[in-house]
C-alpha cells in the first residue's frame, strides 16, 4: 500500500512538472502573435526545414535592402550516409542506427550519435579515416579532404589546413582598420552582410533559432547545463558597440516599438572550439569607393587558431579587394549538420588578384520584366562569384520599364503595366546593393536601333517622330526580331531625351569610368526608307557620336564623365569615326569571326560576349515560327569555362592590354522571373573562374579537369544556400560520389 501511494505522488509530481514546464513554453512562445515557432530537431525528422522567422528577415539580406527568404527546404540531412576521406576523395559510406557499414571489407563501424569533438581543430577528416563516434557529412568531409574548395580559385600562393574550429555567430567581431571613413563604413556594412548570409546558410540547414544564436532561452533548460549566464543579445550589442554600430540582427528580436527581448543562455562552450572570432580587415591606400577599370581588387587573408582565439587578418588597397577577401572567408566557412555547428577551416594564407578587372553579367529588363528582389538574388550570385560589374540592359523595342523623372511617358507608353517598371529609387536601391557587395552597375539604354515601344509619343506631344519604323511589318525587313523600331537621328529631341536618361541614371549609380550607349544591329533599310539622300554609315556615325556628346553634357562641369564608352559590336563598329581612345567594343558574335582580329588590329579595347560561348540563352529553340530564331547548342558550364579566346587569338602580351575582360550574356525573350536563377547558376560562375583566376589547361582538352568538377559542386551547394535555384550540373549520387561520374 506505501509503495502504491510513492508511486502514485511520484506520478503525480512528474505530471505537475510537465505540465508547468508546458506552460511555461507555451507562455513563452507566445508573448507575442508574430512569433512562429523555432523547429526542433524532434520535430525536423530526417528532412531539414526552413525557419520563418522576423529575427531572421535579413537572414538572405531581407527586409527593405535584402533578398526574401525562401521556404522550400534545399538542403536535406543525408543521415543513410556518412563519407570518409580516402586518397584526398571522400568515399560514401552507409549509415544506419549508429553503425556505418564498409562493403569494402564486409565490415561495420559501430558510431555513437553525440557529443561534440573535443579541443579545437579536432574533426580533421584530411586524413584516411573518419573522426570517431561522428557521422561526417558530406560537405564537412569534402570542406577537409582534397584540393581547396574556393570559388574562383586564388590566383596566389595559397595553402589552406583541414583542421576545424566549430563556433558561435555571436562570438564574431570584427575590426576595420582605414583611415578612410567611407570605406569603413562600407566594410561595416559588408560584414553585416557576410553575418546575415550566414544565418540564412543555417536556416536553408533547418537550423534551430537556439543553434543559429549559440543560445537557448533562459529558463528553459535545467540549472547545472549551462555554466555561462551572459545573454547572447549581450555579446553582440557589446560588439556593435565595439564598432560604433548597431547589429544588423539579433536573437532577440529587437525591433523599435514592437515585440520583447527574449533573454538567451549561451549553450555549453564544451560544443564550441572558439571563444572568439575577431576578423580584422585593413584597408591601407586607397579610399575610393567607386570600382574603375584600374581598381586594384587585390587582398591577401590569414586565418590563425591559438587559445580558443580565432584570428581571420584580410588587407587590401581598397574595399573592394576587403571585400573579397570576406567573400573567400566565407567560402572557407560551412553548417555541419551533424554537430549542429558553423565550423571554419582554422588555418590558412591566401594571396589573390584577379587576372581582369573587367567580370561582368548582362541581364536583359525589356523582353520580360523582372523584379528588383530577383535582381537583388542576381547580384548576391555575383558578389559570391567575384564578377563585379552589372550590365543592366534596361530597355528594348519591346518595353521601356524605366521610369524618366523627366519623361514620364517612356514608361507610361512603353511599360508592360503600370507594375511592371523601375523607378528612380528602385534603381538607387539596387545600385546601393550592388556597392557594398562590391559591383557596379552599367546601364544602357539601347539605341539607336532597339527602340521602339515607348518612344511612340512624340508626335503627340509636340515633339515630331522620335523613332522610326515602330512595330512595322514585315519586321524582318527593318530590324532583328520583332518589335522593331529605330531611334530618328535627325530630331534634336531625341538627343535631349537621351541627355536626360543619361543625367538621371549617372545621378543614381555615377561615378562610373564606364558606360554602355548600345549601337546594336542598326537596320540601315529603316532608315533609307526616311533619308534615301544621306550616307547611312555616316549617319550612324553622327548619331554615336552625338550621343556621346550628350552623354559627357549629362555629366556636368562638376562630375566625373566616363572615360570609355561601350559599344556593341556591329558591321558598323569599324567605322575610323569612333575613337579607339574613347570607344569600347564589346563583342557579342562568333569567337571566330573577324571582327575580333579587325577590332584588336584597329586598336579597340574589347569587353568579350562571346555567342558561342558566353551567350547564357543560347539552346532552348526558336520562339518563333519565321525567321532565325534561336542560337544552339545549349552552353553548358564547362563551354562557359573552357573558353579562352585570347589564347585561341595567339594575341601578344601588348595586345592583351586590349582585353578590358568578359561578359555573360542573358537576352530573355524566353526567360522570365520563374527561371532567371537556374538560367545565370551556376554557369556564370563558370565564367567568373575564367576571369579572375583564368586557368590554363591543355589546349585540346574536351573536358574540364576532376577537382574543377568537385569544386563546381560544392560552390552551386553554396549558391543554393544563398537563396539561387541553381541548376544541378549532374545527378546527385554523382555529387555524393566524388569522381565517379566524370
Amino acid at each position: 500500500m506505501f509503495k502504491k501511494i510513492a508511486l502514485t505522488k511520484k506520478a503525480l509530481a512528474v505530471l505537475i512538472v510537465s505540465t508547468l514546464v508546458t506552460c511555461v513554453m507555451f507562455l513563452y512562445w507566445n508573448e507575442r502573435p508574430d512569433s512562429p515557432k523555432p523547429s526542433s530537431s524532434m520535430s525536423m525528422g530526417i528532412y531539414n526545414t526552413h525557419i520563418i522567422d522576423s529575427t531572421l528577415e535579413g537572414a538572405m539580406g531581407g527586409g527593405a535592402d535584402g533578398v526574401r527568404t525562401s521556404a522550400i527546404p534545399v538542403n536535406p540531412i543525408e543521415r543513410l550516409w556518412t563519407y570518409r576521406c580516402v586518397n584526398n576523395r571522400c568515399v560514401r559510406h552507409h549509415f544506419v542506427d549508429g553503425v556505418e557499414e564498409d562493403f569494402e571489407t564486409n565490415s561495420a563501424h559501430q558510431q555513437q550519435h553525440g557529443g561534440g569533438a573535443g579541443a579545437a581543430g579536432s574533426t580533421n577528416t584530411g586524413g584516411s579515416s573518419s573522426t570517431p563516434g561522428k557521422r561526417i557529412p558530406y560537405l564537412t568531409c569534402t570542406m577537409t579532404c582534397g584540393p581547396i574548395n574556393i570559388w574562383p580559385q586564388p590566383t596566389g600562393a595559397t595553402t589552406i589546413g583541414s583542421k576545424t574550429s566549430r563556433f558561435r555567430l555571436s562570438d564574431m567581431h570584427v575590426k576595420i582598420v582605414t583611415k578612410f571613413e567611407p570605406v569603413e563604413r562600407l566594410l561595416h556594412d559588408a560584414y553585416d552582410v557576410l553575418q546575415s548570409e550566414m544565418r540564412g546558410v543555417m536556416v536553408s540547414h533547418g537550423a534551430t533559432l537556439e543553434e543559429i544564436e549559440g543560445a537557448v532561452p533562459a529558463g528553459t533548460v535545467p540549472a547545472g547545463q549551462l555554466p555561462m549566464e551572459r545573454p547572447a543579445v549581450e555579446t553582440e550589442m557589446n560588439d556593435a558597440a565595439t564598432a560604433g554600430r548597431r547589429p544588423p540582427s539579433v536573437s532577440s528580436s529587437v525591433t523599435s516599438g514592437v515585440g520583447k527581448i527574449h533573454f538567451f543562455k549561451l549553450v555549453s562552450d564544451k560544443r564550441y572550439d572558439v571563444d572568439a572570432f575577431e576578423v580584422n580587415v585593413h584597408v591601407e591606400k586607397s579610399g575610393d569607393t567607386h570600382l574603375t577599370l584600374h581598381t586594384d581588387e587585390s587582398y591577401n587573408m590569414t586565418v590563425t587558431h591559438s587559445a580558443r582565439v580565432l584570428i581571420v587578418k584580410i588587407t587590401a588597397n581598397t574595399f573592394f579587394g576587403a571585400k573579397h577577401g570576406l567573400t573567400t572567408l566565407q567560402q572557407l566557412v560551412w553548417f555541419d549538420d551533424e554537430e549542429r555547428t558553423l565550423k571554419v577551416l582554422n588555418k590558412a594564407s591566401i594571396e589573390d588578384v584577379p587576372k581582369f578587372n573587367y567580370r561582368g553579367l548582362m541581364l536583359d529588363t525589356s523582353r520580360h520584366y523582372f523584379t528588383v528582389d530577383a535582381i537583388k538574388r542576381t547580384l548576391v550570385g555575383m558578389s559570391h562569384s567575384k564578377l563585379n560589374r552589372f550590365h543592366w540592359h534596361i530597355t528594348d523595342s519591346q518595353s521601356f520599364p524605366l521610369v524618366s523623372r523627366h519623361y514620364p511617358q517612356l514608361a507610361r507608353y512603353g511599360a508592360y503595366s503600370e507594375r511592371e517598371v523601375y523607378t528612380p529609387d528602385d534603381v538607387r536601391e539596387l545600385t546601393a546593393f550592388a556597392k557594398v557587395r562590391g559591383i557596379q552597375i552599367i546601364p544602357e539604354i539601347d539605341a539607336p536601333a532597339h527602340a521602339g515601344n515607348g518612344w511612340d509619343w512624340g508626335p503627340k506631344h509636340g515633339l515630331g517622330e522620335l523613332s522610326l519604323c515602330i512595330n512595322q511589318q514585315p519586321w524582318s525587313n527593318y530590324c532583328g526580331e520583332p518589335p522593331c523600331g529605330q531611334l530618328n537621328p535627325k530630331n534634336n529631341h531625341t538627343y535631349l531625351i537621351l541627355q536626360k536618361l543619361y543625367e538621371e541614371l549617372l545621378e543614381i549609380v555615377g561615378p562610373l569610368d564606364y558606360f554602355h550607349i548600345g549601337g546594336d544591329e542598326v537596320n540601315l533599310e529603316c532608315w533609307q526608307q526616311h533619308f534615301n539622300d544621306s550616307d547611312m554609315r555616316t549617319l550612324w556615325c553622327d548619331f554615336m557620336l552625338q550621343a556621346y556628346q550628350r552623354l559627357q553634357l549629362a555629366s556636368g562641369q562638376n562630375a566625373t564623365a566616363p572615360r570609355m564608352v561601350g559599344v556593341w559590336s556591329s558591321g558598323l563598329t569599324s567605322a575610323p569615326c569612333l575613337s579607339k581612345n574613347t570607344f569600347a567594343v564589346q563583342v557579342w558574335g562568333g569567337s571566330k569571326w573577324p571582327e575580333n582580329f579587325q577590332l584588336i588590329n584597329s586598336g579597340y579595347s574589347l569587353v568579350i560576349s562571346h555567342v558561342d560561348a558566353w551567350y547564357l540563352d543560347c539552346g532552348f529553340g526558336s520562339w518563333r515560327s519565321t525567321g532565325e530564331g534561336a542560337c544552339s547548342p545549349y552552353r553548358n558550364w564547362q563551354t562557359v569555362y573552357k573558353h579562352r579566346p585570347w589564347e585561341e587569338m595567339k594575341l601578344t602580351s601588348l595586345q592583351m592590354r586590349q582585353i578590358l575582360g568578359g561578359e555573360a550574356c542573358l537576352w530573355t525573350e524566353q526567360v522570365d522571373e520563374s527561371i532567371l536563377d537556374a538560367r545565370l547558376w551556376p554557369r556564370a560562375s563558370a565564367l567568373a573562374e575564367r576571369l579572375w583566376t583564368d586557368p590554363t589547361e591543355e589546349r585540346y582538352s574536351e573536358s574540364v579537369p576532376l577537382e574543377v568538377y568537385n569544386r563546381m559542386s560544392v560552390f552551386r551547394n553554396h549558391l543554393l544556400e544563398l537563396g539561387l535555384r541553381a541548376e544541378p550540373i549532374f545527378p546527385k549520387y554523382c555529387a555524393q560520389n566524388q569522381d565517379e561520374c566524370v
